[in-house]
């Protein structure tokens, strides 16, 4: 039987091994990765950010979006519990150094570090940053969903508190940060299959919506989603969708962050998840070779997957290199491997669990009170 525990590693793990695998190829065309790799399913060495270091990363490392999770990570597991804004932000202010940022986080990590030392109100920092659908929130959230084992009205909620960082609370990126936690929320309960995550995702794509808004309207992230399935009901292979999606989602370098916007990520994320049956071996290495953005992608699709089924079929190298990788880092925000993270995770479900039943114990204490 798959334990809970179980759950948790295989949601790290998918979403930290497909990080640092789509990474080497993040970017790429589909074409791009046939001709060099044929199908990429090892961890290669790569480089990111060569306008500031010539750094060449192992084989393993992951890259800025599992340095924001891990900063939630460092959050949730010291407080035990669920987290807010602040308390996100007060691990940034205590665990960040400027100097290292710029070696695996963005440029906008760091303007957001110093904004919120300088007294910026966490819940106003997204805001105040001008990319406002891309998949920062909802390919590093992981946290969320997992702290709300089972609750996925939890999990959305906590999306648009601690996601205010990221995100101004009427942007699309929340609405599907919201829904990808709920449904990593729901994939954690036992009786979990993959039709159920699959209906909670839908049934928060209103999450939060506003019927009359100039930003499309109310529907436009339920029907992107729903096309997005119906995509994936038609296919057997998800490397056989990949054409269809590129009808879509075509567009190149035009803007800042065109290959990282949330719709296309978790639409194409919730899709693969769909089409490999929530394998997380499966949904990884489809999404490390659809091309695009690929690491995000990767941490969605198998990040999600792994909440469902564990580890299910990865290869124990791809953990132990990941984990080897992560104590080696001198750059991240915590040395903590994919095994002390998922320690650290659990303890804090537990102990939330634990608050609850005592809460509810009260409740119920006396005889007649709840009549």
């Amino acid at each position: 039987m798959i334990t809970l525990e179980d759950k948790i590693r295989g949601c790290i793990a998918g979403s930290w091994v497909g990080s640092a695998m789509g990474a080497a190829v993040e970017g790429w065309t589909p074409e791009r990765i046939r001709e060099t790799y044929g199908f990429l399913q090892e961890l290669k060495s790569y480089k990111h950010y060569t306008a500031y270091t010539d750094w060449q990363r192992p084989p393993g490392t992951t890259e800025d979006g599992i340095e924001r999770q891990k900063l939630m990570n460092t959050a949730v597991i010291a407080k035990g519990d669920r987290i807010t804004a602040d308390d996100l932000v007060r691990v940034w202010v205590e665990t960040l150094q400027p100097e290292r940022m710029i070696y695996k986080q963005e440029r906008f990590d760091r303007s957001l570090l110093e904004m919120a030392k300088a007294g910026v109100p966490p819940r106003e920092l997204g805001r105040l940053w001008p990319f406002n659908n891309v998949v920062s929130m909802a390919r590093a959230s992981h946290t969320l969903g997992i702290i709300n084992a089972g609750d996925p009205a939890g999990a959305a909620a906590d999306v648009y508190d601690v996601g205010l960082v990221y995100s101004g609370e009427m942007t699309f990126a929340l609405r599907w940060a919201a829904l990808y936690d709920a449904a990593i929320a729901e994939a954690l309960k036992p009786d979990a299959t993959v039709e159920s995550v699959l209906e909670t995702a839908r049934a928060f794509a209103d999450y939060r919506s506003q019927k009359n808004t100039p930003y499309g309207g109310y529907d436009t992230v339920r029907q992107e989603l729903e096309r997005a399935l119906e995509i994936a009901s038609r296919y057997d292979d998800p490397m056989a969708m990949r054409d269809e999606f590129y009808s879509h989602y075509f567009g190149g370098r035009h803007f800042v962050y065109a290959m990282s916007q949330a719709n296309e990520v978790v639409a194409k994320g919730l899709a693969i998840f769909a089409v490999t049956k929530g394998r997380t071996r499966d949904a990884l290495l489809a999404a490390v070779n659809f091309g695009r953005d690929t690491d995000c992608l990767a941490a969605v699709a198998a990040g999600l997957a792994g909440a469902l089924s564990g580890v299910d079929q990865m290869d124990p190298e791809w953990i132990r290199q990941v984990n080897e990788a992560t104590k080696a880092d001198p750059y991240t925000n915590s040395q903590r491997d994919i095994d002390e993270t998922t320690e650290g995770l659990y303890a804090a479900v537990l102990n939330k669990l634990a608050r609850e039943r005592r809460y509810l114990d009260t409740m119920h204490s006396q005889p007649g009170y709840l009549d």
